[in-house]
């Protein structure tokens, strides 16, 4: 596993939430023209004590999922106890464990922040589930 690049996709909080959506949703597309993926991972989307905050977000996670489909990559969802227990080997780990298991699993790798770090903690998750399961696909061929 090695580090390609990681970053912020920043909107205008002035701007209205449909014109904040699209924006989103061209920056990515130029991601994964530029970066061309083979995939793609989520985190499930919580619910906190602020429903706008939670209603945004999801409307977010709906763009991210919209571009990677629309792209036709593959789209892993991962709750985010399961993304902390794989990086940090718990699930209730802090983010402060989650930034600092990133210095130790991509050494070298300057973090555009703490979102980075944890979209990064996303990608090792699906990287390490699509391990597993081309292994279990290689054992059932080999046993077949």
């Amino acid at each position: 596993m090695s580090h390609v690049a990681n970053g912020q996709i920043r909107t205008e909080p002035s701007m209205p939430l449909p014109r904040r959506l699209s924006n989103l949703f061209a920056a990515l597309g130029e991601v994964i023209r530029t970066e061309r993926p083979d995939s793609a991972a989520v985190e499930e989307v919580l619910g906190n004590t602020n429903a706008q905050s939670t209603l945004k977000l999801g409307q977010a996670r709906g763009v991210v999922l919209l571009a990677g489909a629309t792209a036709g990559l593959h789209i892993g969802e991962y709750h985010p106890s399961t993304v902390k227990k794989a990086v940090v080997g718990t699930g209730g780990a802090e983010k402060r464990q989650i930034q600092a298991m990133m210095a130790v699993l991509l050494p070298g790798a300057k973090l555009a922040g703490p979102d980075a770090a944890d979209a990064l903690a996303v990608a090792i998750t699906h990287a390490h589930h699509l391990a597993s399961a081309e292994g279990m696909a290689r054992r059932a061929r080999i046993t077949a």
